[in-house]
């Protein structure tokens, strides 16, 4: 129910916010072509655009919450051994520059699934001028197909950086919710290729 809850208030505020990116949007695509004052604008896309559509490779590490709670007092060797690591892929659609949809699926061991989970999420990302830089929040949630089978909601968020218009590295975290068991962490690092 709490999950629910917190799925539901991420959802209103990027659909909230997002409308209104895209009503700014719109005013001053239309205040540009009703200005001939200037001539025909021919600028180019930035870094981040609509209609975008990009896949992802990333790795991830997961710890559990106790080793989150206690952080500061366990050595950097008990926080590797506690960690579970693995990889991922994932594919992304923006809609506008600003609001998005994205898939993924990760594996953390090799003795069971091969897919480990998938989940999907809404996305909201801010693009900081032409710097390539964009910070983004998201929330969604998925299922556990290996090491004991549940659903989960999950919100977290990262940036990325675009070094060129179409690849990019990001890192992002989220905390995930299992309606199981206790909440537990996700780290993931990658690159992002959009077209």
């Amino acid at each position: 129910m709490k999950t629910n809850n917190c799925l539901s208030a991420l959802t209103a505020i990027a659909i909230v916010t997002a409308t209104s990116l895209h009503a700014a949007d719109d005013m001053n695509t239309n205040s540009a072509f009703a200005s001939n004052d200037q001539g025909p604008s021919y600028e180019q896309p930035g870094y981040y655009r609509a209609n975008e559509l990009s896949v992802d490779a990333f790795g991830t590490a997961a710890v559990g919450q106790y080793t989150i709670d206690h952080l500061g007092s366990m050595s950097l060797h008990s926080i590797r051994q506690n960690t579970q690591w693995g990889a991922g892929a994932g594919v992304n659609y923006f809609a506008t520059r600003f609001l998005g949809i994205g898939a993924e699926a990760d594996s953390h061991n090799t003795t069971g699934i091969f897919i480990d989970n998938a989940s999907a999420n809404l996305m909201l990302r801010l693009p900081l001028g032409d710097s390539g830089v964009a910070p983004y929040v998201l929330g969604g949630g998925g299922h556990q197909f290996d090491d004991g089978k549940y659903w989960f909601g999950q919100g977290g968020g990262g940036l990325e950086y675009r070094f060129v218009k179409y690849v990019g590295i990001f890192a992002d975290a989220r905390v995930v919710w299992p309606n199981e068991t206790k909440a537990f962490g996700v780290v993931r690092a990658g690159l992002r290729f959009s077209f």
